[in-house]
């Protein structure tokens, strides 16, 4: 038990989301619980993780999530380990929601994306139809994010666009999708920022410079592709070539890789499965699955096509995840880390009041907020 790599993750405490400051001490070793000494509150080790609260070990837990994580059924779990299917299900959700928060906390952050991919599947659940739309960089094929919803419209495609636009620096940045028309709406109503100038009266919104935007139109004859149509919608040809082979090298502008990455997700997450009978009961169970899925593959799964030239006497070469490409670790993490990682609550901010603060909020302020 390290207290300097701990944080107090209590909401009303001042000092959350801080550590190595000092106000973390250790309360008992035996139930491995810590002290923050500046609300005066005990927090287990496990406080704000997927492993928090558990009856079962957590060795039991994290083996169950991985064997979720790869696509293995969850009757085959139930028969295997004797678990109730409910509980597999709660696993399942908390493997979910622990991987949305490291992935907005770790992965959603602005970076120089170079060239994106963005594609929709189409899923099944018990009375309809639900869409999962995902997106990726191509360099690292990094998963960036996903939104699912049970219409095809306009609205999924913004969310997503605004996911991307959220860890998007203020690069050049190609943007590749397939023929569907809102995404040329959505990138070009998204991708603006407002310009302030003082006035009264809602400010300019002023497009992003050098984004481009490609797409990918693939017309089908009996079931097979007749013919693919690719068309520069924003961007001239020589600046997308230029972005193209910075990322990609040789080739042409295509959707191979978020069709790879989709064709992935097809093989983890049955209700996703063109001809199977699998049936997500509520969207909330395809999102739990799209971030779970996504995690695992982006900072536990090797990718062969990213391999790693290591130093030694044979000169062999080593596969690396794409969070280890984009720079987001430097090893392969294991499930167990996953789940058991925590993420800072946001930093604390004095609270607004009219006149002079009190001399306590000073010194909070002057302690926590310097």
């Amino acid at each position: 038990m390290d207290p300097t790599t701990v944080f107090c993750p209590n909401l009303a405490c001042s000092a959350r989301g801080q550590t190595g400051q000092g106000n973390i001490g250790i309360h008992s070793r035996k139930d491995k619980r810590f002290l923050c000494t500046a609300c005066h509150k005990t927090f287990s080790a496990t406080k704000g993780t997927a492993l928090y609260r558990l009856r079962s070990a957590a060795e039991t837990v994290t083996l169950v999530v991985t064997l979720l994580a790869h696509g293995c059924p969850p009757q085959a779990i139930v028969v295997a380990f004797g678990f109730d299917e409910r509980t597999v299900r709660r696993w399942r959700a908390r493997g979910g929601g622990q991987g949305q928060a490291v992935q907005e906390h770790l992965v959603e952050q602005p970076r120089d994306l170079g060239q994106g991919q963005a594609d929709e599947i189409r899923g099944k659940k018990q009375g309809g139809i639900v869409w999962m739309a995902l997106a990726m960089m191509v360099k690292t094929r990094l998963w960036r994010g996903g939104e699912v919803s049970e219409q095809r419209d306009m609205a999924l495609i913004r969310r997503l666009v605004e996911r991307v636009k959220r860890g998007a620096a203020r690069r050049p940045l190609l943007i590749c999708t397939d023929g569907l028309v809102a995404y040329i709406r959505a990138m070009r109503e998204t991708f603006r920022d407002p310009v302030h100038t003082g006035k009264d009266g809602r400010p300019r919104l002023r497009p992003w410079r050098h984004v481009v935007i490609a797409q990918v139109v693939k017309r089908y004859e009996r079931r097979r592709v007749g013919e693919t149509d690719r068309r520069i919608l924003d961007g001239t040809p020589a600046r997308v070539e230029t972005l193209r082979r910075r990322a990609q090298g040789e080739g042409v502008i295509n959707t191979a890789y978020i069709e790879r990455l989709n064709a992935t997700f097809r093989e983890r997450l049955t209700p996703l499965a063109r001809r199977s009978r699998a049936l997500a009961r509520r969207t909330l169970t395809l999102q739990h699955g799209m971030y779970l899925i996504g995690t695992v593959y982006n900072f536990c799964t090797p990718h062969a096509s990213l391999g790693l030239a290591t130093l030694g006497a044979d000169r062999r070469s080593a596969s690396q995840t794409p969070a280890m490409a984009a720079e987001i670790t430097d090893h392969c993490w294991s499930v167990q880390h996953l789940l058991a990682y925590h993420v800072p609550p946001p930093r604390w901010t004095p609270p607004q009041q009219r006149g002079r603060p009190s001399r306590a909020l000073r010194r909070l302020i002057e302690r926590w907020c310097s």
